[in-house]
């Protein structure tokens, strides 16, 4: 949003500076980036809040300005000399759909001249940034500036029924805009018809090109209209195509000043193009919208400004912003102004007595009432814990919860498979982010791509996101914290000459790590059940019975599909299903004096076993000494059967409180040996 200086003070009488008055809009929440001098003018750049689309209209940036300085304030005339006839006897509208058209006028110019517009008219015009065309068009962009008020002129002439009919597009309906651009529409998009049939206009986005003011243009036929923001802003995005007007009606405008910004144009088309009015505005308004009220309470305004502000300068604070303030039972009834959409509570009445009294005046004071000692959740803490032990090996990273719905292919996921039951975004941003995720997998491939593009040799990834599920009940979501990582690439060259390749078992040793740290035993169990990973290098997490996520290596075919050329290396947990195994209790134990006692064993057993399964086996016998059991060789060759491995195990037995004979350990040994024989047919080598 530009604004003019000179224009500015055209409607109001200030003697401040365009420096001064960029710093008092600055102060009062209407951030000036830049004051730039342009032909004799000053030019205020001005960053807009959404809540503030009114500030789009010169007018109401001098309402603006009035309320800061006081100063007096000169509103645009519209002053228009009717002639006899009588605009019903011209043109008929009709709106079908009111709840994406509040009001729509029509003013009929008869006899106009096309030519350019004044000299002081394009000044204006180039120094918001928009190029002069001929006095007609010139005339509805400039009154759109100066109101906030969008305007469109149709050639009265290329309208066959004279019929303005509101409506939805039909279904795969064509229309051409003033871009010379053939358009699909939908049944989404609201449209100005000619007739039932023949669309002339995409409403609040732009003009058709059948309709066009051209330079043997006579008579025009003038739209003041108030169109659904929501709608034009599906309408625009849906079709790439944004305008002066779509900006300002998703932004809101004045439902009540539609009639005044007509008449404002066609004094103006009367004076400048030298046009004959017809008398009257065909003004179809179904539903008419009162003024807001809002109460405000002293007392209230005081507490929450900390101020001691009197009845007579609150109500001085809101007149000046144009509010008409009446006195009531407990305060004051406030009628809103129709330009201010975004004022709707008492709150917001507040915050405007805060601006124009100036933060700048609110004193500095400490917190009243009383303390409490924050802390936090312990599920914030548990996620505290697990982001501050991820973090020493890897680099958190934060994906879009909107993905593009080709990732699921990309992924192989299978047609009938639960991750493809999304949510869908009901006015998404782009193709590419139209669903919300339900795993955490395509961000964090997607970004191992980017960084090994560029050259990183190392991409070492977590993030801790929420994932997404639709629900049987309307309009109601399932979210889930997940924790999710991907590894790939090496870890660079070091001095011991090491491979440094980034594996599954590089991966496999960080989230080891954070088990131990969270007290939770967790069982890699071999699966080929996910389709994204391959095959033979992939495993559930398993705990107390249940699945806590998955780990291994990507799919080749997926690999491709994402830009992958290194191996990569995946893992994605249900973070809320670890919390309810974490274990939060910190215990010590003494380290014994008595030296530990090491023991190998070598059994056979078939070439498909995991030998996980053969330490998990020794595990539950739950042996009173015994604190560290691993294997340390598997040998496949001439001297094993065919069919079958040597998986050589070594353990570690320790007493707190004596030397262990080697009767004891004999002992426990055999019923190591008895356990693998019974359960998993093994046998000694």
């Amino acid at each position: 949003m530009v604004i003019s200086y000179n224009w500015l003070k055209e409607l109001i009488a200030i003697d401040w500076s365009a420096q001064e008055l960029a710093k008092r809009l600055t102060m009062a929440g209407i951030e000036i980036d830049r004051v730039t001098e342009e032909d004799g003018d000053f030019i205020l750049e001005a960053d807009l809040t959404p809540n503030r689309g009114d500030i789009l209209g010169m007018v109401n940036v001098a309402h603006e300005v009035a309320g800061l300085s006081g100063a007096a304030l000169t509103l645009p005339q519209a002053n228009v000399q009717e002639n006899d006839e009588k605009i019903e006897d011209y043109i008929h509208v009709t709106i079908e759909e009111p709840d994406l058209c509040a009001r729509y006028t029509a003013r009929l110019i008869k006899n106009v001249k096309i030519g350019p517009s004044p000299e002081w008219m394009q000044t204006k015009l180039l120094h918001s940034g928009i190029r002069p065309i001929n006095n007609v068009v010139d005339i509805t962009n400039y009154v759109m500036l100066e109101t906030n008020q969008p305007l469109h002129a149709f050639d009265y002439d290329f309208l066959k029924t004279k019929q303005i009919i509101v409506r939805r597009a039909k279904n795969g309906e064509k229309f051409t805009t003033l871009d010379g651009v053939e358009r699909a529409l939908d049944p989404n998009d609201l449209v100005i018809s000619d007739g039932p049939d023949c669309a002339v206009a995409l409403a609040g986005v732009m003009g058709g090109l059948d309709s066009e003011i051209h330079d043997d243009t006579v008579n025009v036929l003038l739209e003041s209209a108030v169109f659904n923001g929501y709608n034009v802003r599906k309408t625009s995005r849906r079709l790439a195509l944004r305008s002066e007007s779509s900006i300002r009606y998703e932004k809101g405008c004045d439902v009540h000043h539609a009639d005044y910004v007509s008449n404002r144009a066609a004094g103006l088309l009367q004076e400048l193009a030298g046009g004959e009015v017809v008398g009257g505005i065909f003004d179809a308004y179904p539903r008419k919208k009162e003024n807001v009220t809002v109460k405000i309470r002293p007392a209230r305004v005081n507490q929450l400004l900390g101020l001691q502000l009197s009845d007579e300068e609150i109500t001085v604070c809101l007149e000046r912003l144009g509010m008409t303030v009446t006195p009531t039972e407990g305060g004051y009834s406030v009628q809103v102004p129709s330009w201010r959409a975004d004022i709707e509570m008492e709150v917001d009445l507040i915050e405007e007595v805060a601006r124009i009294y100036g933060y700048d005046r609110i004193p500095a004071t400490l917190p009243s009432g009383k303390t409490t000692v924050g802390q936090l959740t312990p599920w914030q803490s548990f996620v505290d814990q697990v982001r501050e032990y991820m973090s020493q090996s890897m680099l958190e990273t934060i994906n879009y919860s909107f993905i593009h719905p080709k990732s699921w292919d990309d992924l192989r996921l299978t047609p009938d498979s639960p991750y493809r039951n999304c949510v869908q975004i009901a006015n998404p941003l782009s193709e590419e982010q139209s669903v919300m995720r339900t795993m955490l997998l395509p961000g964090l491939l997607n970004a191992a791509a980017r960084n090994l593009a560029r050259q990183n040799e190392s991409v070492l990834l977590y993030e801790i996101g929420r994932v997404f599920y639709p629900t049987q009940e309307e309009n109601v979501v399932r979210e889930k914290v997940s924790l999710g990582g991907v590894i790939a690439g090496k870890l660079g060259a070091n001095w011991l000459k090491l491979d440094g390749t980034l594996d599954f078992y590089f991966l496999k040793g960080v989230l080891d790590v954070l088990f131990a740290h969270l007290g939770v035993e967790i069982t890699y169990e071999p699966t080929g059940a996910y389709p994204s990973l391959h095959p033979g290098r992939s495993a559930q997490l398993c705990a107390e019975g249940k699945i806590l996520g998955v780990i291994g290596e990507i799919h080749p075919h997926v690999q491709k599909n994402f830009g992958l050329k290194d191996r990569v290396c995946v893992f994605e947990l249900n973070l809320e299903n670890l919390f309810a195994l974490y274990n939060n209790r910190t215990t010590t134990q003494r380290f014994s004096r008595f030296p530990m006692v090491s023991r190998d064993l070598a059994v056979l057993v078939k070439e498909d076993m995991e030998v996980g399964r053969i330490l998990n086996r020794v595990r539950q016998l739950d042996l009173p000494y015994l604190i560290q059991s691993r294997v340390f060789d598997v040998y496949v060759g001439e001297q094993v059967e065919t069919g079958q491995k040597s998986v050589a195990l070594n353990f570690v037995f320790q007493a707190p409180d004596r030397t262990l004979t080697d009767t004891e350990i004999a002992e426990y040994m055999q019923q190591i040996v008895v356990e693998l024989q019974k359960t998993l047919h093994a046998t000694v080598r």
